[in-house]
C-alpha cells in the first residue's frame, strides 16, 4: 500500500484529532484529550504556530502523524521536541511510523538542530526498541514532570 508523507494542513486537523484520541486510548488515558480541532488550527496555523506537523496520507485518508515544536536547551541550544508520533492501528507494520520519524529527523537536521527529544512510556517496548535501534538514547535517570492547569491555578492562588 502506497502512502506519502507531507506537511499537515488545516483540512487534516479533524483526522489529526482522531489520531490524538487513538493515541490517548493506546496510552491508557482515553479521557485525557482536552483540545479540539479548533485548538489545533488556532495553534498550528497562526502567524506564529506553536507546532509543526507532518502527516501520512494513503489515498484520501490521514493514517499517521508526527507533531513537534521548538525548544531551547541551556546546554545544547536549539532543539525540537517530538510530542506525538502515531499511526492508525490497522496501518501499523507498513513502514509509515518509520517514514514519519525519518521525516522529522531529516527536518531537524535541515534546521540545524543540536538535539531532538521526546518521551516514551516505559511499558512501550516496541517503541523503545525501535528508538534504540535508530541510535536514540533512553535516559533512565530523568523523570518527566508536569503540572496541569488546575495545579497551576492552585499553586498561583496559594503560592505553596
Amino acid at each position: 500500500m502506497e502512502f506519502k508523507i507531507r506537511e499537515g494542513e488545516i483540512k487534516d486537523m479533524a483526522s489529526v484529532l482522531e489520531l490524538i484520541k487513538e493515541l490517548a486510548n493506546f496510552e491508557k488515558e482515553p479521557d485525557a484529550v482536552e483540545i479540539d480541532m479548533y485548538d489545533l488550527i488556532k495553534h498550528g496555523f497562526s502567524s506564529k504556530p506553536s507546532f509543526k506537523i507532518f502527516v501520512a496520507q494513503m489515498k484520501d485518508d490521514i493514517v499517521g502523524m508526527v507533531l513537534f515544536y521548538p525548544r531551547f536547551s541551556t546546554w545544547k541550544g536549539q532543539s525540537l521536541h517530538l510530542e506525538d508520533l502515531i499511526v492508525r492501528e490497522e496501518k501499523r507494520g507498513l513502514g509509515i511510523g518509520k517514514a514519519l520519524y525519518t521525516k522529522f529527523l531529516e527536518y531537524a537536521q535541515k534546521q540545524k538542530m543540536n538535539r531532538v527529544e521526546w518521551v516514551v512510556l516505559d511499558w512501550n517496548k516496541n517503541a523503545i526498541d525501535f528508538y534504540e535501534k535508530t541510535g536514540a538514547k533512553i535516559l533512565k535517570d530523568w523523570r518527566t514532570v508536569q503540572m496541569d492547569k488546575e495545579a497551576l491555578k492552585e499553586f498561583v492562588k496559594n503560592k505553596k
